[in-house]
C-alpha cells in the first residue's frame, strides 16, 4: 500500500509549489497534537531527507519521513471543495477515531 493523490489535490501542489517560488513537493508528516493524538503537518518540502519515502502522481510529489509513514499507509490524499472553500481531505483507513473538530484523529 501507499499514499495516494487525487488530480486535483496534485493540482493544487504544484500550483503552491510554484506559487512559492521554490520547493520540490509537498512534506506530509503527523504529530502529536489535540484530544484525539495525532494531527496532520503539511509544509512546503525543499529537500529529500535521507529517510523519506516519495510518492509521485500527476506531476506532483509529496514526502513522508519513515516516523509518519505508518500512520498515513493506504491514505488517499483529495482537494475538495468544502463549504465556501477549498481544502485537502485525508481519507485515511488507519483512523479508528477522531475528535469532534476534525482536528486530530486516533489511529
Amino acid at each position: 500500500m501507499a499514499i495516494t493523490l487525487t488530480e486535483s489535490a496534485a493540482k493544487h501542489i504544484r500550483s503552491q509549489i510554484a506559487e512559492s517560488g521554490n520547493g520540490i513537493g509537498l512534506r506530509l508528516g503527523v504529530k502529536k497534537s489535540g484530544c484525539s493524538g495525532f494531527a496532520y503537518t503539511m509544509d512546503i518540502a525543499q529537500e529529500v531527507h535521507g529517510n523519506d519515502t516519495v510518492i509521485e502522481a500527476f506531476g506532483a510529489k509529496v514526502l513522508v519521513d519513515a516516523e509518519s509513514l505508518p500512520f498515513l499507509e493506504g491514505t488517499e490524499l483529495a482537494y475538495v471543495k468544502e463549504g465556501l472553500g477549498h481544502v485537502f481531505k485525508f481519507n485515511n483507513p488507519n483512523v479508528k477515531n477522531q475528535c469532534g473538530c476534525g482536528e486530530s484523529f486516533a489511529v
